[in-house]
């Protein structure tokens, strides 16, 4: 399974990255590390360019990820989705419509109960588990959660990619440009 026929969602730290994924067939993608007052210009953008945009709220310079920045971005911005690792973010996102990424950081056990018991209250639409590199964990994760898995985070080749995508990843979430380089179906 693959989200819309992609097995990479390019992860955009730039406009120059962003430059890069128009030249690809890649529709949907991820703003990070972008400034507050770029983001409704750049979702617009994207928008008229076809693509559909998840962005990284906890990311965005100038804005607190809270409820409020929630409800500001989903009226105002509108992207097709919200990442981020706050549940109140999540559930304000559903609310509001927008599909919601629950980000998890699996360092240990105890990490991974916690994230998984915080993904069963806010019920988001996906799930990105950093890092990526541990199938394991991946299968783990949509086992006891059922929804799809976005892998990120130290993937670095194609057999990582693929690894991630076997274990029940649906999409790898990457800024390596190789890597979108090679998955292209352009």
């Amino acid at each position: 399974m693959t989200f819309h026929n992609q097995k990479i969602l390019p992860a955009i730290r730039t406009m120059k990255e962003f430059d890069k994924m128009l030249q690809t067939s890649f529709q949907y993608g991820v703003f990070l590390d972008m400034h507050v007052g770029m983001l409704k210009s750049a979702v617009e953008y994207a928008r008229q360019q076809k693509r559909e945009m998840f962005v990284h709220l906890d990311l965005i310079q100038g804005l607190s990820s809270d409820e409020y920045a929630t409800e500001f971005v989903c009226q105002e911005i509108k992207p097709y989705g919200i990442i981020s690792t706050k549940g109140s973010v999540i559930k304000k996102a559903r609310k509001k419509g927008i599909h919601a990424t629950q980000r998890m950081f699996v360092i240990d056990s105890s990490a991974m109960k916690r994230s998984i018991e915080l993904i069963h209250k806010t019920d988001p639409d996906f799930i990105e588990v950093l890092p990526g590199v541990v199938p394991k964990i991946i299968k783990e994760i949509k086992e006891k959660t059922g929804k799809p898995i976005f892998a990120g985070g130290l993937i670095e080749t194609v057999e990582e990619v693929e690894a991630a995508l076997e274990a029940g990843a649906t999409a790898i979430t990457t800024s390596d440009h190789q890597l979108w380089k090679h998955f292209d179906g352009n």
